[in-house]
């Protein structure tokens, strides 16, 4: 599916809409679904064990404390995301890896790049509340995501013709 979060935003004034900050370093430049939040910093455990899971229609909003130390994705956890389904991943830290990631058919929106992967110390809370970007993303709620910015809504959207 590819969304025009111009075009969401004419026929949904209602949406949220993020604080531009974040760049498209994914395979895909357009993609949208259910979220599912993970808040964790510097230790991506959380983001490992979902990418694993099934993730057709949904999106992984990852609330990462803004963390310009340790990238919470990399080439590996993309193409697992991108064979189990997963629409896109949305980080509030940094990514690596980035030219590998812009071949992986899975959306990917992040602060930055930084090469440094994380710990691993098991840490990190799932489908709890996370608000950065002057947004709060629930639990299954919709995000909707191109190279023009990110969108919140409570209930999905239909792209209008």
């Amino acid at each position: 599916m590819h969304y025009i979060t111009p075009d969401l935003c004419d026929a949904y004034p209602e949406v949220e809409v993020v604080e531009p900050m974040f760049s498209n370093f994914g395979g895909r430049d357009s993609f949208g679904g259910e979220i599912v939040t993970v808040k964790c910093f510097e230790d991506n455990s959380v983001v490992k064990e979902q990418v694993e899971l099934p993730g057709k229609g949904k999106v992984m909003v990852v609330d990462g404390g803004a963390s310009m130390r340790r990238a919470l994705l990399g080439d590996m956890l993309a193409e697992k995301a991108a064979k189990n389904g997963w629409e896109g991943i949305i980080i509030y830290g940094c990514v690596r890896d980035v030219d590998v990631l812009a071949q992986t058919a899975v959306g990917v929106q992040a602060l930055a790049s930084h090469p440094m992967k994380t710990d691993k110390r098991g840490i990190g809370d799932l489908n709890v509340a996370v608000t950065f970007g002057g947004v709060t993303f629930r639990p299954g709620h919709f995000v909707y995501a191109d190279n023009n910015g990110i969108i919140v809504s409570p209930t999905a959207l239909v792209i209008p013709e």
